[in-house]
């Protein structure tokens, strides 16, 4: 009973640190971003291709979350997230190698692959091992758990930046750490042994579409600061990549608060209620940051900002589990990844046009409104929703 209990405390351990690899492929070396641009000044378009080093993992972890979806159901959860985070350390810390932009771009869209099997492996086995209750009691702590992953990540990837651009890259081995839990806690779920046509059960794609739709707006309209941000603050304070860190990491102190209320929160609240408030987080965070770029004002901003950082993941984790069928987890999770990362990878390539016309305030000012709209959009879905049903929720198993 005892090595039970401990086979299961290791498994739930190591869904929570590969829950963090994602966080810190998306943002770990935004810190570095000025000092990598100032280094490959010569190169045409560097501006342009720094930030793309920052959101290229998202696009390749968009195309491979398509595939990996189907290898987890197929295949299993196991032997995609051991071979995803190998590739991950190789590919994550290869930026401190390399001495050509081209070739960082290059591993950092292997990385993008190796984080979408960690990233959904991880995630449907989260789903696949709790349900109820006892799901968004979970998937707070995981969002929590990220969260405290960006801080710490974040926060070491500023100073490490202030000795040189390198160094934030060898973040990425912290996957080696991953790796044992996974060889001899996790375990594939009962389902994977019953007969393929059963594994084959359609996916009620149609209505998984508005939890897609929210994990991409969310995602996009987020994630304009990572890109953003570095230069919004180096360009109008006198503050080191290590300052800058910090303020990025702020969403993520408070995002861990919330993630941790996630499931009281949850437990009185639809789905559309908790999304109504992730949209008037980002929009009050981007209109606060639109009024000055003041060291202080923008900290102000970041950490409202933050409300919505944790609710994101276990809001978008739980409302797809209340919809898709176990047997389809693993394509249906594969595609919310995808939503996820193709939402990064366009946050600077959609906010570029606004802020080389407008400058940054003005953008963080106009995408402030688009959040609010969606938010008052999901605050009229949650009451109408709240009008025709009774609320209730499925039994919980303890964790």
């Amino acid at each position: 009973m005892k090595n039970q209990q401990g086979s299961t405390r290791l498994r739930n351990f190591t869904i929570l640190l590969g829950g963090t690899c994602s966080v810190l492929a998306a943002i770990m070396i935004s810190p570095a971003l000025p000092g990598m641009a100032e280094a490959f000044a010569h190169v045409p378009n560097a501006d342009f291709l720094v930030r793309m080093v920052l959101t290229m993992p998202a696009l390749f972890v968009a195309v491979g979350a398509l595939l990996v979806g189907a290898l987890l159901d197929r295949w299993g959860r196991k032997p995609v997230i051991l071979v995803s985070l190998q590739a991950y350390a190789l590919a994550g810390c290869a930026g401190f190698f390399l001495d050509s932009l081209v070739a960082i771009l290059i591993s950092r869209a292997i990385l993008g692959l190796a984080v979408a099997g960690i990233m959904s492996g991880f995630m449907t086995l989260m789903l696949d091992n709790f349900e109820g209750k006892a799901l968004d009691r979970f998937l707070g702590l995981n969002g929590a758990c990220i969260c405290l992953g960006g801080i710490v990540g974040l926060i070491v990837a500023g100073y490490l930046a202030d000795f040189g651009w390198r160094y934030p890259f060898l973040i990425h081995l912290f996957a080696l750490l991953i790796i044992p839990g996974t060889l001899f806690a996790v375990q594939e779920p009962e389902h994977l042994d019953r007969p393929q046509a059963e594994v084959k059960a359609k996916v009620p794609w149609i209505r998984l579409l508005p939890v897609y739709a929210t994990a991409f707006s969310c995602t996009a309209l987020f994630f304009i600061l990572p890109a953003q941000l570095p230069f919004y603050l180096m360009n109008n304070n006198d503050i080191g990549a290590s300052q800058v860190g910090i303020a990025l990491a702020l969403p993520s102190i408070i995002g861990f608060i919330f993630a941790l209320l996630y499931q009281p929160l949850r437990a009185r609240c639809s789905v559309q209620a908790i999304a109504a408030i992730i949209f008037f987080a980002f929009a009050i965070s981007l209109q606060v940051l639109s009024t000055s770029a003041a060291y202080m004002v923008v900290i102000a901003g970041v950490v409202i900002g933050g409300i919505g950082v944790g609710l994101l993941s276990p809001n978008n984790s739980g409302w797809l589990a209340s919809l898709a069928p176990i047997q389809t987890r693993g394509r249906a999770v594969g595609v919310l990844t995808c939503s996820i990362f193709i939402g990064q990878f366009f946050a600077p390539i959609l906010s570029q046009p606004f802020v080389a016309s407008l400058g940054l305030a003005k953008t963080f000012s106009v995408v402030a409104i688009i959040a609010g709209l969606i938010g008052v959009l999901f605050a009229v879905l949650a009451v109408r929703q709240s009008m025709n049903t009774v609320p209730e929720h499925p039994t919980s198993e303890t964790l």
